[in-house]
């Protein structure tokens, strides 16, 4: 069981409400390259790459100093493109999965979530989360929710808002799109049963969850937004601007 860590950054052109994203403009860097500079501040990899189907992205990726994988356009899912990259990379024995489209991205989160994946190397996979902030409005399906218990185990993910609010006011959890596997479980995840959670919510962690593997969660106490659409691109900006990154 080796304690190699590979860092992936699965970027796709063809996004159905964003198409292009990866190479969407933040002052004069494509969200790619905020992407890859902040997470290769994380102190947990041992190797960082993107894993992208896109020679546009690719170029891109390699212009700029990174280190990039050219993947299978046919991949169902983004779990599906990870697989192939760690086929290439078989002497890690954590994959972290950084979602493209998180540009601000903080090595303090990243850190966390893999921290608790090497200190419970028998759970299957580590992801991260966030309470809502005031702007943020739970109800939209784009921002995902999650509930867990005392001891850091997700009980279930869902668009919609989790807990209700039948008495009194709820305290909400933002799911961050980050994940830490462990490899062995990474490489059979596809030989899953096909999970009706995962269809009715198009969420594909709940995969792993209805067939009880364990995933853990690493709370935040804050985490700059991921990019879903041009709407949230535009917060990004500005949020950018004010940090004085742009």
């Amino acid at each position: 069981m080796s304690d190699q860590i590979l860092g992936v950054i699965p970027a796709r052109y063809a996004s159905t409400r964003f198409p292009g994203k990866p190479l969407a403009l933040i002052g004069t860097k494509p969200m790619i390259q905020w992407t890859y500079t902040h997470a290769s501040k994380s102190k947990s990899f041992h190797r960082l790459v993107v894993a992208t189907d896109d020679k546009r992205i690719h170029d891109v990726v390699l212009g700029f100093g990174g280190e990039s994988v050219l993947t299978s356009p046919d991949h169902p899912t983004g779990t599906d493109r990870i697989i192939e990259v760690a086929n290439k990379y078989p002497d890690y024995g954590i994959i972290v999965n950084i979602q493209g489209d998180e540009p601000g991205m903080e090595a303090s989160l990243i850190d966390g979530v893999v921290g608790l994946k090497t200190k419970h190397r028998h759970w299957e996979m580590t992801t991260a989360a966030v309470p809502f902030s005031h702007h943020e409005d739970p109800k939209d399906p784009n921002k995902v929710k999650v509930v867990f218990d005392r001891n850091s185990r997700a009980n279930y993910f869902s668009r919609s808002p989790i807990p209700a609010s039948f008495k009194g006011e709820a305290i909400y959890h933002r799911h961050l799109g980050i994940y830490a596997y462990e490899r062995d479980f990474l490489m059979s995840y596809n030989q899953l049963p096909t999970s009706d959670w995962e269809t009715v919510e198009s969420l594909e962690q709940l995969r792993a969850l209805q067939n009880g593997s364990t995933i853990g969660v690493f709370l935040a106490e804050k985490a700059n937004l991921g990019v879903d659409s041009p709407a949230d691109l535009k917060v990004v900006i500005r949020e950018f601007q004010e940090k004085r990154l742009i």
